[in-house]
């Protein structure tokens, strides 16, 4: 018992925490009130070191549902790692994780946010690598390295925001706008947060990173480490101008077309519902650069609801499975694990926009509103492809788990026993069917009415009807898929490798170095520089001393003859 207390305690401190947040959050909403509190550190002479901290509805509600998902995830790890040694270490790295993901979203101040920003990418990087083998080091050095051009990012953006005579950001945005300085440090922040969110190109960190623990999994891709960069767009949202905001929203778009078509691809569990993520990124993204800021922060609660759900669930079918993660092996598991399915069928509902589910709110009304605006139409179809293809890979996904013959290779018994991963996944079912209805009415209290002819009304939902049964399509050819993909070989690997993103950020930050830097070694270290320094001063000097014991010999013929030598140098000199 021991062992859980740490988690007892942490879940107990974090869900007390997250109610008063929420509660309070809402009240901050209601009186539409919002507060900076400056607290001096230390003062010295006229310096002063001042802490800011920002307090409006938006921190205070984005506080709360990640306090709130923290605390869930925390008790449920006291039975998911139960069996570690070290699950007291696992505790507290996950509750720094949660310090550093505060920090950073109750920051109006540059410095302070780069603190939780650099917590954010040391953490995550700790427990990326916590099952400790090749491949969770090489999915933590490029999860490290590409979130490193993310805090360069925000460092330069620091020294730029010295022209204002202040690092409180929150205080210029407003009359700065169209200021050349405030936008160059506006491209810097999206830099950085494309880096953190993982959009194109910088997207191969975040499969990468499903070396972590699952209940890491859950905290990361719902409400911490990727939607700190959203989060940081939401408030710097009102400088970016026309120019940067369509560079976001083409970004967007690719990524959230990408990670749909590589999800079809994928038969790896955990990597499924990364890409699933990274769909969902794109989506706020390109909401946000279309102006709705409002609309990409509730379409990032909801998403944080279900998505946590959704990994929690996966989770407990790896648990039970002995880690085995690959579909393949799965199914029939309604049979087995009915509350695990039931849950994991209801966050996947959410997260294709079943109605009245969490996702169904924000999504819907993402689509409608980007169908009442003026952009071209590759972007409009892209969207709904995007869609399409989200309802798809969860349709899939539900009947490779749940449907078909049970394929898995021992014959041990799988039941829903876990209780405690059980209990936190039930708390988490309440809010994914409550969360989106409720947070709609509150953010947007009144009705956003939106007019379009029947068939745009009716897009959204056919896209989905038209997923879906391509998802359960693409499930029948489950036995020769293989097969039928080496038909196309060539297609279904460059989508199935997100476009060959894992091999350009890992080659050329890789091979192509240490190509030209073994070579460099080989010709100046082992070449030149060895024949011209070290090796080449060796060999003179090892010459020259021989020839030198050889006269030191005491060899008397040698003597006679030095002798005489030197007697005859001797009478040169005379007769000169």
């Amino acid at each position: 018992m021991k062992k859980i207390s740490i988690c007892l305690i942490s879940f107990t401190f974090l869900f007390i925490l997250s109610i008063l947040m929420i509660l309070g959050g809402l009240n901050f909403l209601f009186l539409d009130f919002s507060l900076i509190i400056e607290w001096e550190i230390l003062s010295l002479n006229s310096n002063m070191i001042v802490m800011s901290i920002l307090l409006d509805w938006m921190s205070l509600l984005f506080m709360g549902f990640v306090l709130f998902i923290s605390s869930m995830v925390i008790f449920y790890s006291g039975e998911y790692m139960m069996g570690d040694l070290s699950i007291n270490r696992f505790i507290i790295l996950v509750l720094m994780f949660v310090f550093s993901m505060m920090l950073l979203i109750i920051s109006p101040n540059l410095i302070s946010i780069l603190l939780g920003w650099d917590g954010l990418g040391l953490v995550s990087y700790c427990l990326v690598i916590y099952y400790q083998n090749v491949k969770s080091y090489n999915a933590g050095m490029i999860t490290a390295l590409m979130n490193r051009i993310g805090d360069v990012m925000l460092l330069v953006a620091i020294t730029w925001m010295l022209n204002f005579g202040s690092w409180n950001y929150i205080y210029y945005l407003d009359f700065m706008k169209n200021d050349f300085m405030m936008q160059i440090i506006a491209l810097l922040v999206m830099i950085a947060a494309m880096t953190k969110s993982a959009q194109i190109p910088f997207s191969s960190w975040l499969p990468a990173a499903m070396a972590a623990p699952t209940p890491v999994s859950a905290l990361v891709h719902s409400s911490t480490l990727v939607t700190a960069g959203v989060y940081l767009l939401i408030r710097f949202s009102m400088v970016l101008n026309i120019y940067l905001s369509f560079f976001l929203l083409m970004i967007g778009v690719l990524t959230m077309f990408m990670a749909g078509l590589g999800a079809n691809f994928e038969f790896d569990l955990k990597k499924i519902i990364a890409l699933s993520t990274l769909s969902q990124l794109g989506l706020m993204m390109s909401i946000l650069a279309m102006g709705s800021y409002k609309l990409a922060f509730f379409h990032l609660l909801t998403h944080a609801m279900f998505k946590a759900l959704l990994f929690m669930c996966v989770g407990c079918v790896i648990h039970n499975l002995k880690g085995v993660q690959d579909i393949r092996f799965m199914g029939n598991l309604m049979v087995h694990m009915p509350l695990t399915c039931i849950s994991l069928n209801i966050s996947n509902l959410a997260l294709c926009g079943m109605p009245f589910l969490a996702g169904f709110y924000s999504k819907d009304l993402i689509l409608e509103s980007l169908s009442m605006m003026n952009i071209n139409i590759m972007i409009y179809i892209l969207f709904f492809l995007s869609t399409g293809l989200t309802v798809c890979y969860s349709f899939r996904l539900s009947y490779y788990l749940i449907t078909g013959d049970f394929n898995f290779y021992s014959f041990h018994s799988l039941n829903d026993s876990g209780w405690i991963m059980l209990k936190s996944m039930l708390v988490m079912l309440i809010f994914v069917i409550f969360v989106g209805s409720g947070l709609m009415w509150l953010i947007f209290p009144s009705p956003m009415i939106i007019c379009l002819p029947m068939w745009m009304k009716l897009m959204t939902l056919m896209v989905s009807i038209l997923g879906g049964w391509m998802g359960y399509e693409i499930s029948l050819v489950s036995v020769n898929w293989i097969s039928k993909t080496l038909q196309f070989y060539k297609m279904s690997y460059f989508m199935g490798s997100m476009w060959f993103m894992p091999v350009v950020s890992t080659f050329f930050v890789n091979y192509i170095p240490l190509m030209m830097s073994f070579n460099l070694f080989k010709s100046f270290d082992q070449g030149w520089n060895e024949y011209f320094g070290g090796q080449g001063a060796y060999m003179n000097m090892k010459k020259n001393s021989m020839l030198f014991q050889f006269f030191q010999d005491n060899s008397m013929k040698i003597y006679f003859i030095l002798m005489v030598f030197w007697l005859m140098i001797l009478m040169i000199f005379l007769f000169i």
